[in-house]
């Protein structure tokens, strides 16, 4: 455990091994959003901390996400499929840190393209800046719902600005 990750110890019952997103709204996606939605259900299959407050014993967990009518749904079921919990967050507070992470990322992938080393690292910077922020605030509105290290947290917000995309 390091000084800025504050999970609890690794326990095989308190994690995530199912992904699965709600795409029945699903638009087509940039090639960049589809790599790091993968890439986000990947490596939080691969290492995760996800303890829901009174069902922690009953994991390992299939998580389903979901957003709609202005709500984020944590769908949490046993590893065999039965529903356990579903925990609804607003999504109202997480509206404008998600507009400015896809504008950010949206400057980020053009800069790729065409833009010096050291500005592409500045807007990199300022993507995992509010990538953090993100994933914080996240952290403080599943608390006493769910408990999630900050590595975790990270790679939901990144499935919760996917879920974003409507078209």
């Amino acid at each position: 455990m390091t000084d800025t990750d504050d999970s609890p110890p690794a326990d095989p019952r308190r994690r995530i091994v199912y992904v699965q997103l709600d795409e029945r709204k699903v638009v087509r996606r940039k090639p960049e959003v589809e790599h790091e939605r993968a890439v986000a259900i990947f490596d939080l299959l691969e290492d995760n901390c996800f303890d829901p407050v009174g069902f922690g014993d009953d994991g390992p967990f299939n998580l389903h996400l979901s957003a709609e009518e202005g709500r984020l749904t944590f769908d949490i079921r046993t590893q065999d499929g039965l529903e356990l919990t579903r925990v609804l967050l607003p999504l109202s507070p997480f509206k404008t840190i998600v507009r400015d992470y896809f504008m950010v990322c949206e400057s980020y992938y053009q800069a790729i393209r065409r833009s010096t080393p050291a500005q592409i690292e500045a807007l990199d910077m300022g993507r995992r800046g509010l990538h953090n922020e993100g994933s914080e605030l996240l952290r403080e509105r599943l608390a006493g719902k769910i408990a999630v290290d900050h590595t975790t947290a990270r790679r939901i917000f990144t499935l919760v600005c996917v879920l974003h995309i409507r078209g």
